[in-house]
Order: C-alpha cells, then structure tokens, then sequence
C-alpha cells in the first residue's frame, strides 16, 4: 500500500486558539455554530474523538491529521430568509423568540459580503419589495441567495421569489445596485411558488448577461452557476480537492469514475494523473459547469455525462481501477452499493459529508479494506465533518 504524500503532511494547514467573537451566540440569537463557545483546537479534538469512536468498527489503517479552517470570514455562501416588512426588511433568521434577527454581520462571512448584505437591507426597503410571509402567505420575496468567488472576489446575487409580480421592481432598482457594488456579476431570480423545505424552484430567470461565476482551486478553475452544487468554505474545499489528486496520484490508476462530480471538482483535479476519467451527476447545470472547465483547461482524457450515478454504472459491465464517490447526505444507496461490489473496482475513494452514512457504507462495502482516512472541517463551529477514505479491493 503506498504512503501518503507530503501535501497531506502539511495538511493541517491553518491553526488558532482562540474562540471566534460572535454577539448573536452569546446573546443566543442564533445557534447555528452550536460550538462557538468552545475554543477552535477544542473543537477539532472533540470531532477528531468523535469521529474514531464512530469509526472504530471499520477503523482505517492511517488516520491522517484534520485539515483545519479559519475561525471566521471562511464561507462563500449566504443563504438569508427575508423577514419583516417591505418598510423594513430583515436578512437572517427567525429568532427563538419569533422575532427577525438580522445575520449580515455574521462572522463566519467575509467583511466584504458582510457589507454587500446590510445594503441589500437598505436596497430592498427602498425597491419596495415585500418579504414573504409564511403565515399569513403574503408577500414576494423568500430568500436572498448570495455566493462570493475567493478568486475574485466577485459575487453571483439570487433572489428567490414566489411569483413574477415584485420582478419588475427588482429591475427597476438593479442598474442603482450594480453600481454601488459593481463585485455583484449575477444577478437572478428564482420563482419558488410554493412553501416547502426546498428553498429553490425550478425556474431560474437571469437579469444580467452573466449567468456564472469562475471560481479557483490550485489553478484549476471551476465554475459557479446556480443551482450547481459548489463548497462553502473555499480554503478547506481547496485542501480537500489537493488531496483527493495526491492520494490519485500515488496510486496511479489507468481508468477513473468521479460518481456525483458536481461542477468537477475531484476530476478536474485528478485528470493529469490518470489516462480516462468519466465525471457523472445528474444535474445537467453542474455538468455544463464542468464541461466548461474542462474545455478552459483543455483537457482530453475526461467526459462528462448528466445520469444517475447508480444508473450509469448499472449499465457498465466493468469498471475502472479506481472510482472516487461523493453523494449526498444519503449515502450511495442500496442499488449503487451493490454495483460497486458487483464491478469490484480496485479502489475506491469516498468523500462524504455525513459520517453517519459513510460508515454505514463502509460496513457494506464488505470486499473493501479503509487504507486511510481523512476529515476536513468544513463548517468550523459546528459538529459536521466531511470525511474522506481511501478503500481497497481485499484480495
């Protein structure tokens, strides 16, 4: 079995040993990082602790060093309900006591994205646009959705809406936003007619001529495009694509799947190092997002089909050395599990956002031996963890 490269060595990458400020916990407005309280390396030991009891049935011949975030200004993505009135509108939450809270100067946002948020306050009392009332049902607009590039520093702005009827009043006030705050490329809206836990309907309706953002990791760049599938914190997810091609690189596979790819993210950062590398999700969006990448790279060794994972290799009748999988919370699945043992590729990478799942499909993988493991602190504060382990065939 071959040995971890030196880029996991340095892995832990960023430490502090302090405890991020936060007013709307300690004043228990909010408690969404449920470990603000407790200082960072705490933190990292409790989930470190955690995780090996979780995994001690199926425990890993190497368990490498988590990879640290930073405390705070970390997260590229704001996902705000709007609260309130149209005279006053609110971006964040609704707080225990049923009141709005607002959430724009939450630390775990850039102070830039802290800023374009308290203006978007201000912007949508003065357009005149009326927040959604759940109870009463009335009003237009749900939720502001807005993603921040690293690279760039530019910003891709969604307003989710319950019908067309506000549209108009958004245009009307968009040429005074995009200029104050030229940074804001995208600008759309999302029509979500009905109250469900899904915040995004189908229709998407762009206001600008732009409809991405370009996004880069290790001088691979990758797309953001609205309803694709893209990583919160960009410094971790970073650290988590380098090592995903490390570990590729050292086995040295001739043939690779990458099931539930995304935007490509794992592929794109793997392809130099492996002669055919097939990219599969079922999102047609995530895949015009990686076919782009591709194609900005030029690479030739890598196609990209929008299927069903399970259902794409069900039709194969073999499968590559390696296949590298990162579902959902759910896990692979019954149908796809049993395929991979079916195919019975050499290896197999998981990259997994719910441990919970992942050792579960661990335990199914019964052919498999877990070589090493992984985890990345992705949503500092909180008690996720994403994980990742590199399996291999038992001979």
């Amino acid at each position: 079995m071959v040995l971890f490269g030196e880029r996991n060595r340095l892995a832990l990458f960023f430490i502090t040993r302090t405890t991020m400020q936060c007013s709307h916990f300690d004043q228990q407005r909010c408690r969404s990082c449920n470990l603000s309280g407790m200082p960072y390396l705490q933190q990292i030991q409790q989930k470190d602790d955690t995780l090996k009891q979780l995994f001690s049935t199926v425990m890993p011949l190497q368990w490498l060093p988590a990879v640290y975030s930073e405390e705070s200004a970390c997260r590229n993505k704001a996902k705000m309900v709007v609260l309130g009135a149209a005279h006053q509108p609110v971006l964040g939450i609704e707080g225990c006591d049923n009141l709005p809270v607002s959430l724009c100067d939450c630390p775990l946002y850039p102070n830039d994205m802290q800023a374009l948020l308290a203006y978007l306050e201000n912007w949508i009392r003065g357009a005149g646009i009326p927040p959604y009332n759940k109870t009463k049902k009335k009003g237009e607009l749900k939720y502001i959705l807005l993603t921040r590039s690293q690279c760039q520093g530019e910003y891709m702005l969604r307003f989710v809406m319950k019908s067309r009827d506000a549209i108009a009043r958004i245009e009307a006030n968009l040429a005074r936003l995009l200029g104050d705050w030229p940074q804001v490329k995208v600008v759309s809206v999302n029509l979500q007619p009905i109250h469900m836990a899904r915040l995004e309907g189908e229709e998407e309706i762009f206001l600008t001529d732009a409809q991405h953002l370009v996004e880069q990791f290790s001088g691979v760049p990758m797309v953001i495009r609205p309803k694709s599938f893209f990583q919160t914190n960009p410094q971790v997810a970073e650290q988590l694509y380098a090592a995903a091609r490390d570990w590729v690189r050292e086995l040295a596979p001739s043939s690779m799947w990458d099931l539930f790819c995304g935007v490509g993210g794992f592929a794109l950062h793997c392809a130099k190092d492996v002669e055919r590398v097939v990219g599969i999700e079922i999102e047609p969006e995530a895949i015009a997002s990686a076919k782009f990448s591709a194609a900005t790279l030029g690479i030739t060794n890598l196609e990209f089909d929008a299927l069903d994972s399970a259902h794409f290799s069900q039709l194969q009748d073999r499968a590559p050395e390696l296949v590298l999988v990162n579902p959902p919370r759910r896990g692979l699945g019954q149908a796809l599990t049993e395929q991979l043992l079916a195919l019975a590729p050499k290896y197999i990478i998981y990259s997994s956002c719910n441990p919970e799942t992942l050792k579960k499909d661990l335990m199914d993988l019964h052919l498999y031996e877990a070589q090493r493991l992984q985890w990345f602190d992705m949503f500092p504060h909180t008690e996720h963890a994403e994980v990742m382990v590199l399996l291999e065939r038992s001979e």
